[in-house]
């Protein structure tokens, strides 16, 4: 759908003073371009007309480089001579075959510039290959080398590398850019090519499908003598490469001797190498055009059919020559790189000729063909035709296999009133949509822009319109109404020209449409919006004028003003000079009642700009400003601009939107201007949405106020927006807001209408708050939208529209369908109650027996279902409306489900609704009968209590048990404990003579659980003492336990007992005396309670007290020395054990500096060469290092489970002997010492002051702890100094990059384990402090002498 559209004209000329300053008769005859320069190279050939064996050829340079001092004005870069071909071989009959050329050909066969050496390489027919330097001050003409013959053909590869020459000795030459041969090869060979068809013995043409041409197809065949040429044939050969270069192909003029006398063109494909490929199938009628499509599928040439119009040997005996058809017929046909043909499509060209006599000699059907030839980027297709009244340059694009014709340039006519003739045309090589076209003397370059003339048309009249040029036809399409396109001929004119531009009015039904030479038409289309009979469109003219005097101008763009009033149409124009330093005009046309015509011209800053869709006159310059044009003051001043020139704009708002060459999408204001994304391929702008699709296949929608907020912050990122995902290269073509639906083309061609999300939504929400809910509900079906959104937009607002939506959406499936997506959705659970129970009520209001399912559904689909409700209505309905009653029923069991229905209704305790859903449901009667009928035999609390056990309603059963009766309370005793309702129980039985039974029942049930704790509180309360006691004593609580065994008159040997057994034997010494003390009054106990403990101080104290002063040598001195020894005991294992450790840190780091290998187990290399390993044995690595022992032999398995890994793992660092991690285990062991030794010290500390006051041999034992322990804290303190002492130079180094392992793995740990080994012990362990020594006593009696060294 999209259409070209002229963006760029700049017209060059060659001035009579600069022709004259070369000489009189020049014309420009080829073009190249230099990409590096950005400049177009022109030749100009100059022929004697006394002397035609010698041919002047000037080169000029034209700069296209924007803001260039030269730019638009040719330079003279060099001129010289070359000999002609007939000077080359005077006995030659020309290039062209006889009798195929009437008018002079050009001498320059080829003209091209070799980036590599900035170079311009011109080969001529007379053979000559001549290169000029351009980088010199002073280029000049060297003549490389002659090629014997001529040259009839040339073309060079697209990557500069090779060039392909056909010689006037017909032979076939590939020669590098230093113009060294390749290969040389005949032009004609017999042979078809390495891809010679193989037949392998089956498929015979008659056997296959011959579509509409039928059976005779199959017997139908061309006799050879019959294939010929077309007489527009100029009998030059052609050649053309695949663009990737890997092939080219050549088209040759064949037979075309004395021996024979039908002459046929045959093409021909080869290889890079100039091997032959294949060759084209035989084609009646093959005119000399050629051009391979650089994507590469398809190879372009043209068919003439029918008879040839009289002229002398026209048609033979066998016939025309040509292919087989109605007169007058011209194709583009398509072949592929294997020859066979690919499809055609057929020129709409007007055949001047009357039936069976031709035009002229030259064009025998008033036209032919000169060249055909494919832009950059194989979207566009430019045919060159050459009339009687003109040439001119068709440009085709293709979609979902139909061609368009987009546009037609014609060319200017001579200053005489000649007809106007191109020399050359040329698609730039890179700026795909620039076309390069010469005349005689003048350059004119033409680019394009990709526009989709699609109606800016706001809602509710927004028709959704597209309009596609197809040569003189404009096919428009209506997508809210239909996808088919209908047709408008917009011109009556016997011959009228392909339209340059189209544009709808943003408030009304007009199209307007525009001719580059200056006429416009309007028309009223009268479309058809909503359903029905007739035509969708009905087009009126409403005016048709010129702009100005027609040719003056070329008219390129125009837009409609955005309020437009109903008998007046405003249109503004954008034009430029046919000049060569000319700047655009925009003319503000204003048609009053469709008959008088105003026009105001305004005159901008600069050509080659363009305007934009917008409510005011917008132009942009091509630099990327923005330009609103005054009329009344007849000026234009800048409003707003974007980073760089776009090609597809649009305005909304006083934001400007706009989609660069480069993919990149701009959004501007009048402050700034922001690049949104880079990767888009095509957008649209809606009311509330900017749309644009993207190379990565998503279509995303940005709405405009939020893109509006982005742009008072550019520096804030940009917010996700909403997008979906579309079929790979789609193409926006129009959005339709009334209908919700966007329209994507697809690179094949093919439409495709979606219904976004987002626009659908958009349309709901206004249906919401304008009240219309039918529509919305609508919509909602149609395009799956969850119907939450009608109260997610606005909950309180829907509430109170409730008895409208009901109204609106009467249907009870809807209401059914509303309700279910409702209990279904994300609302809160009391949201959804408070809008059941509202349409519930309603509906209820208005008819309970039509909306009886839409009540059920609104009892049901609430959270938690209130299922009881909904059967209670049923039963309310059933005496007045049984067969309603029957329905409802059903629908009930068919919303939830049958068995959760059965056990609702035996939980009401009403058996007739419990048989009436079971019949209905279909349950098996064996299954429910039995089961009733014991029901109904039983009393009724006790029936209700076996009836709500069965539901597991376990509370409401025990209640209706209670109920039951007293002899019922065992049983329902038991059930507390099998259900474990003991709160509820206490509840119910509370304030009643059962309740300290049960009490007792809870209190068993928690000394269980091992509560003991709570479990003595509610024995307790329960009044079971002896149970509390128990309880007290497993929870040593011994203060409650000593209380109730008071009150429980507890003997003293039982206190005693409960003493021993409970505190001493869990380390509660100092309680345990307290105990016995106070309850057993056992002084001799409590003291050894408190000596067991270490508590001297109190044992004493408790002696003292209570006058026992023969338990002081009885227990307290040998409990003094007892302790002693102990503490004796842990001070020599304590010395054994750091010395031992010691002794082998300071082995360990010995051996880490004199042998780091061993130590840190890195592989030897030269290992892994050796093949003696055995399945059994494995040699040791640097993992081995971190698991086993060096002596251990290694057992595991190759394939390691995840468990037996982690269980690997925690064995490194564990210490052993012989990993790396032992001298880390050996510091912590020595931290831990240094712990023990301080508790050591406090112990003594409480033991010294008793060995001083008893007997000398106590003194004596107090002397020798004191010198024990502070000689043993000298030791330990130097050992502690000596370990965590860190060595200058011995810092462990920096372990060498590695690939990182997969995360969380057993290599990742492994290695961060191996990077552990790096950092040195010391560092990871903290160095332990040794506490202060408070055991020391400086009383005369304990001094120890100091020992001698």
């Amino acid at each position: 759908m999209r259409s070209l559209a002229p963006w760029k004209i700049a017209h060059s000329s060659l001035s009579a003073s600069e022709f004259s300053s070369f000489g009189e008769h020049s014309t420009i005859t080829a073009l190249a371009v230099d990409l590096d320069q950005n400049a177009l190279l022109i030749a100009a050939e100059r022929r004697d007309g006394l002397n035609d064996s010698e041919a002047q050829v000037a080169i000029w340079r034209l700069s296209s480089e924007a803001g260039a001092p030269e730019e638009g004005i040719p330079s003279l870069v060099t001129s010289f001579s070359t000999p002609t071909q007939l000077a080359a071989n005077p006995w030659s009959k020309g290039t062209a075959k006889a009798g195929y050329q009437a008018s002079r050909d050009s001498e320059i066969v080829s003209l091209h510039v070799l980036p590599e050496s900035h170079s311009l390489v011109v080969v001529t027919r007379a053979g000559d290959i001549t290169t000029i330097a351009l980088d010199e001050d002073t280029p000049s003409a060297e003549v490389v080398g002659s090629v014997d013959g001529g040259i009839m053909g040339a073309a060079w590869s697209p990557d500069d590398t090779l060039l392909v020459l056909v010689t006037g000795e017909d032979k076939l030459l590939l020669m590098t850019s230093t113009f060294d041969v390749l290969s040389e090869g005949p032009l004609h060979p017999k042979e078809f090519g390495e891809d010679a068809p193989i037949n392998v013995g089956w498929g015979a043409k008659h056997t296959q499908f011959h579509g509409s041409l039928g059976k005779a197809a199959a017997k139908s065949s061309i006799p050879p003598t019959a294939v010929g040429a077309s007489p527009d044939d100029d009998g030059h050969v052609r050649v053309s490469w695949r663009g990737d270069g890997a092939y080219f192909t050549v088209s040759v003029l064949e037979g075309a001797t004395e021996t024979e006398s039908r002459p046929r063109r045959t093409l021909r494909v080869y290889s890079r190498e100039a091997a032959l490929q294949s060759t084209a199938e035989a084609v009646p009628g093959l005119e000399h055009t050629l051009s391979w499509r650089p994507s590469g599928n398809l190879i372009v040439a043209t068919q003439r059919f029918g008879t040839v119009p009289a002229g002398e040997n026209a048609q033979s005996d066998a016939g025309s020559g040509l292919g087989q058809g109605r007169d007058g017929r011209h194709d583009i046909v398509f072949f592929e790189r294997n020859g066979l043909r690919h499809g055609e499509f057929t020129l709409r060209e007007h055949v001047h000729a009357e039936k069976g006599k031709a035009v002229s000699e030259l064009r025998r059907w008033g036209y032919r063909v000169r060249e055909v030839g494919w832009s950059a980027d194989s979207d566009v297709l430019s045919v060159w035709i050459e009339r009687e009244d003109g040439d001119i340059v068709q440009l085709w694009t293709t979609g979902n296999y139909h061609w368009y014709l987009k546009q037609e340039v014609a060319a200017p006519a001579g200053q005489d009133g000649a007809p106007g003739r191109f020399t050359s045309v040329h698609w730039h090589p890179e700026e795909s949509l620039r076309l390069i076209l010469t005349t005689s003397s003048d350059i004119i370059q033409r680019t394009y822009a990709w526009d989709t003339f699609a109606s800016p048309s706001q809602p509710p009249v927004d028709s959704g319109s597209v309009a596609v040029i197809d040569g003189t036809n404009i096919l428009l399409t209506p997508f809210r109404s239909q996808n088919l396109p209908a047709y408008l001929q917009p011109a009556h004119c016997k011959r009228m020209p392909v339209p340059a531009h189209l544009s709808f009015a943003p408030s009304r039904d007009l199209l307007a449409v525009l001719w580059e030479h200056g006429a416009a038409q309007v028309f009223d289309l009268k479309t058809r919006l909503g359903p029905g009979r007739g035509k969708v469109m009905e087009p009126t003219l409403l005016w048709s004028g010129p702009l100005g005097p027609l040719g003056s101008r070329s008219h390129r763009q125009t837009m409609f003003a955005a309020d437009t009033a109903d008998e007046d149409i405003e249109l503004s124009v954008l034009a430029t000079e046919i000049t060569s330093d000319a700047v655009d005009v925009v003319s503000l046309v204003d048609v009053l009642g469709g008959k008088e015509m105003t026009l105001v011209e305004v005159g901008l800053p600069s050509h080659g700009g363009r305007l934009i869709s917008s409510r005011k006159v917008i132009w942009q310059a091509p630099d990327g400003k923005l330009y609103a044009v005054n009329a009344e003051t007849k000026s234009a001043s800048e409003v707003a601009h974007f980073p760089m020139p776009v090609e597809g704009t649009g305005e909304l708002t006083s934001l400007y939107i706009g989609l660069s060459h480069s993919n990149k999408l701009h959004v501007s204001t009048d402050e700034s201007a922001r690049t949104l994304a880079s990767n888009v391929n095509s957008f649209t702008v809606t009311p509330g949405f900017l749309i644009f699709t993207t190379t990565a296949h998503v279509a995303q929608f940005a709405p405009l106020p939020t893109l509006a907020a982005v742009l008072k912050t550019p520096d804030a990122s940009l917010p996700e927006f909403e997008t979906r995902r579309v079929e790979r290269g789609s193409r926006i073509v129009t959005a339709v807001p009334s209908t919700m639906s966007l329209v994507l083309q697809m690179p094949r061609g093919n439409l495709e209408t979606i219904n976004p999300r987002p626009l659908v939504m958009e349309i709901v929400r206004q249906d919401i708050d304008s009240g219309n809910y039918g529509k919305a509900f609508t919509a909602c079906r149609k395009h799956r939208v969850d119907l939450n959104a009608f109260v997610e937009h606005n909950r309180e607002a829907f509430i109170a529209r409730i008895p409208s939506f009901i109204e609106q959406v009467a249907d009870v499936d809807y209401i059914n369908l509303f309700l279910t997506s409702l209990g279904q959705g994300p609302l809160p659970s009391d949201l959804v109650a408070r809008i059941c129970d509202t349409m519930r009520q309603e509906l209820e209001r208005r008819d309970l027996t039509k909306y009886v399912n839409s009540i059920l559904t609104a009892h049901v689909v609430k959270r938690p279902p209130d299922h009881e409700a909904g059967l209670a209505l049923l039963l309310r309905l059933k005496e007045s409306d049984p067969a309603l009653v029957e329905d409802a029923v059903k629908y009930i069991i068919f919303l939830v489900d049958a068995d959760k229905l059965f056990d609702t209704a035996l939980g009401m305790y009403d058996f007739s609704l419990v048989l009436m859903v079971a019949q209905h449901a279909q349950k098996d009667p064996r299954e429910y009968l039995p089961f009733l009928r014991e029901l109904r035999a039983l009393e009724q609390h006790y029936q209700r209590f076996r009836i709500d056990d069965h539901l597991r309603r376990y509370e409401k059963a025990l209640n209706n048990l209670s109920l039951a009766g007293p002899d019922r309370f065992e049983e329902a005793m038991a059930y507390v404990e099998k259900h474990q309702l003991y709160d509820h129980a206490l509840s119910i039985w509370r304030n009643t003579d059962k309740y300290e039974s049960v009490l007792n029942i809870y209190g068993d049930w928690l000394f269980e659980r091992r509560d003991f704790r709570e479990a003595a509180f509610v024995f307790r309360q329960a009044h079971r003492p002896e149970k509390a006691m128990i309880a007290h004593e497993k929870a040593l609580d011994w203060q409650e336990l000593f209380e109730l065994a008071v009150q429980q008159d507890v003997s003293a040997e039982g206190l005693k007992d409960v003493a021993y057994r409970d505190l001493v034997s869990k380390k509660r010494t100092s309680e345990a005396a307290l105990v016995l003390l106070d309850y057993a009054k056992d002084v001799r106990e409590a003291v050894i309670a408190l000596v067991e403990g270490s508590h001297f101080s109190e044992a004493r104290r408790i002696i003292v007290l209570h006058n026992r002063p023969e338990l002081l040598q009885e227990i307290i001195h040998p409990g003094v020395l007892e302790c002693r020894a102990r503490i004796a005991d842990d001070m020599s294992e304590m010395r054994e054990q750091l010395r031992k450790q010691v002794n082998r840190i300071r082995e360990l780091r010995v051996r880490k500096v004199e042998e780091p290998d061993a130590f840190y187990g890195v592989e030897d290399t030269d290992l892994h060469n050796v093949d003696v390993m055995t399945d059994i044995s494995m040699a040791p690595t640097m993992f081995t290092r971190y698991t086993v022992a060096p002596s251990a032999v290694s057992k595991t398995s190759s394939k390691r489970s995840s468990r037996s890994k982690r269980k690997l793992e925690r064995k490194v660092g564990s210490g052993r002997k012989g990993t790396v991690d032992e001298e880390e285990y050996l510091l912590n062991s020595v931290a831990k010492l240094v712990t023990r030794f301080n508790a050591t010290q406090a112990d003594s500390a409480s033991l010294l002051p008793h060995l001083l006051q008893f007997t000398a041999e106590h003194r004596t034992e107090a002397a020798s702890l004191q010198r024990e322990l502070e000689e043993f804290a000298s030791e330990l303190r130097d050992a502690v100094e000596e370990i965590w002492a860190k060595i200058p130079g011995n810092e462990e180094g920096v372990e060498p990059l590695m690939p990182a392992p997969a995360a969380d793995s057993w290599a990742a740990r492994m290695e961060a384990h191996e990077k552990q080994k790096h950092i040195n012990p010391v560092d990871k362990v903290v160095k332990p402090a040794l506490g202060k020594p408070e055991w020391k006593l400086k009383l005369p009696d304990s001094r120890v002498a100091p020992e001698t060294a």
